[in-house]
């Protein structure tokens, strides 16, 4: 499993990646299952981890073989029975604070015959695919324990990337990228700049060591342009603009970068000086579309901030953006610059309601883009938070919020599935959730016309990709943190996903 499969459009019986391929589409070209047949999807196997309830991995398949995570663990299963294979442990790291603390990981990257992945302490490990015995690892951070990891490896032109977790500890973000043969670091890009560079200007001091910016979900990859795009964190503190002024880059940015030197090629910035938290790092799904009656190459982010942003992926330029919640009271809008047209609401010592809240209007869990209905399906959530600020300073092992967020009275969070076509200014459907708003599952959509994705009310569910028509769900019990997948062994094709502590399969019967 090399670049040549990496890049294959769409993803048929492998899932090879975190997202499938490396466009960021999650859209399978598997169509045995579809409209007229998912409501006979029954579960064919169900695996459970042991050192988990709460599950975000993404699992990766390549020739029958699937791959998943937990903590500081992997297996390997038979992807048509969930028969384990093998099993890598590595004992959980204790120390480590906030989410690292937390020890989740969403999944493997695969080259060759290695897979690889990251440690809640920030180690890479590479593995032999066939019998789970460590080749090498690999420490990508200094050991400060406010560092983390919590992603899923993106493998590219036989380089390994990676970052970190812990943009609300008061870490200087970083991707880094390892030769996936011997584990040699190839290149390292700051998304903080040091003293002297671009935009250090809001980082008066040392800050920029504490300045955030952290790079905590995997990036996209353009193959044409050898571009990789990856999203960054808040800066830090979190809620305390006084002691970075301006727009403390590269924090709340999709980064374009050389896949092979790592060097910057260009940046956009969805919220420039953040005070909510609104990290930067949902998935920028890479489109080629027509746009204003020309074909355009496109990047497309629904932000965490409340707004569907479309860019031109050669170089960055703005071309739209959407409201897609009612709940937004930080922005009036966006200008022609792509830039926040700000309301002025802000964290204070009393508190003030900002919307969207602290888990924003949407997050990591994954969107999908299917490009037969050109719709881009994604979770979005409606709610409102109490943001409050005081002074901190940075304090090594402790986190670096400035204060936070608290529930705002009245305001009940509420998770909604949205279908948006690119350029308009509001969805083509919504499709509702039943329950409390506080889950994190993504979404996947394919050739069979149908958009699979994790519910608010613990169900893996399909619907028609075209309407939102609700065609099939299955009852987990359990909280969904994590986004589902497609893929075949002997002409059969399965979904799964994970939900608390276990991976799901699915087949027809």
């Amino acid at each position: 499993m090399k670049g040549e499969e990496l890049a294959t459009l769409p993803v048929g019986k492998n899932w090879p990646s975190y997202n499938g391929d490396y466009s960021g589409r999650r859209f399978s070209g598997q169509d045995q299952i579809n409209e007229t047949n998912v409501g006979l999807l029954r579960a064919q196997w169900t695996f459970h981890a042991p050192n988990s309830d709460s599950l975000e991995v993404t699992p990766v398949v390549v020739n029958g073989m699937m791959f998943v995570t937990s903590a500081n663990d992997a297996w390997a299963l038979d992807a048509q029975t969930g028969r384990m294979v093998w099993h890598y442990a590595r004992p959980i790291t204790e120390g480590l604070i906030d989410d690292a603390s937390q020890h989740h990981n969403r999944g493997v990257g695969v080259w060759g015959t290695s897979i690889y992945m990251e440690t809640d302490n920030a180690h890479l490990l590479c593995l032999d695919a066939r019998s789970g015995h460590l080749r090498w690892d690999v420490a990508y951070t200094d050991g400060n324990p406010n560092y983390g990891a919590t992603s899923a490896p993106l493998v590219v032109n036989g380089k390994v990337l990676v970052g970190t977790s812990g943009g609300d500890d008061g870490v200087r973000g970083f991707i880094s990228a390892y030769d996936a043969e011997n584990g040699k670091l190839a290149w390292k890009f700051w998304t903080i700049p040091a003293p002297g560079e671009r935009g250090s200007e809001s980082w008066p001091g040392d800050s920029y060591l504490h300045g955030g910016g952290t790079t905590w979900m995997p990036g996209t990859f353009d193959r044409e342009s050898n571009t990789v795009f990856w999203g960054t964190s808040n800066p830090a503190p979190d809620f305390d603009g006084e002691v970075r002024p301006g727009d403390d880059l590269y924090t709340d940015c999709v980064l374009a970068l050389d896949a092979d030197t790592g060097k910057l090629k260009w940046y956009f910035q969805f919220t420039p000086h953040d005070l909510y938290d609104y990290d930067a790092a949902e998935t920028p799904v890479l489109v080629d579309a027509m746009w204003e009656g020309q074909p355009r190459k496109l990047l497309v982010e629904a932000n965490r901030n409340g707004f569907l942003y479309v860019l031109d992926r050669t170089d960055g330029k703005f071309l739209s953006a959407v409201r897609f919640v009612e709940k937004l009271n930080w922005a009036k809008g966006i200008d022609e610059q792509g830039r926040p047209i700000r309301t002025g609401a802000q964290p204070t010592a009393t508190g003030t309601r900002v919307c969207p809240g602290f888990i924003g209007a949407t997050n990591w869990y994954s969107p999908s883009f299917n490009p037969s209905t050109k719709l881009l399906y994604f979770l979005a959530s409606e709610n409102c938070d109490i943001f409050l600020v005081s002074a901190e300073k940075f304090t090594p092992g402790q986190t670096y919020y400035s204060t936070g967020a608290r529930r705002s009275p009245g305001d009940h969070s509420k998770k909604i599935l949205l279908a948006f076509e690119l350029g308009a200014n509001k969805p083509q459907w919504t499709y509702p959730q039943v329950g409390s708003g506080h889950s994190s599952g993504g979404t996947m959509t394919t050739a069979g016309g149908l958009v699979f994705f994790g519910d608010d009310s613990q169900s893996f569910e399909a619907v028609d990709g075209r309407t939102g028509a609700a065609l099939w769900h299955f009852n987990t019990g359990q909280d969904i943190h994590a986004s589902p997948m497609s893929y075949a062994v002997n002409g059969n094709q399965y979904v799964s996903i994970a939900a608390g502590s276990n991976v799901f399969s699915f087949g027809l019967p």
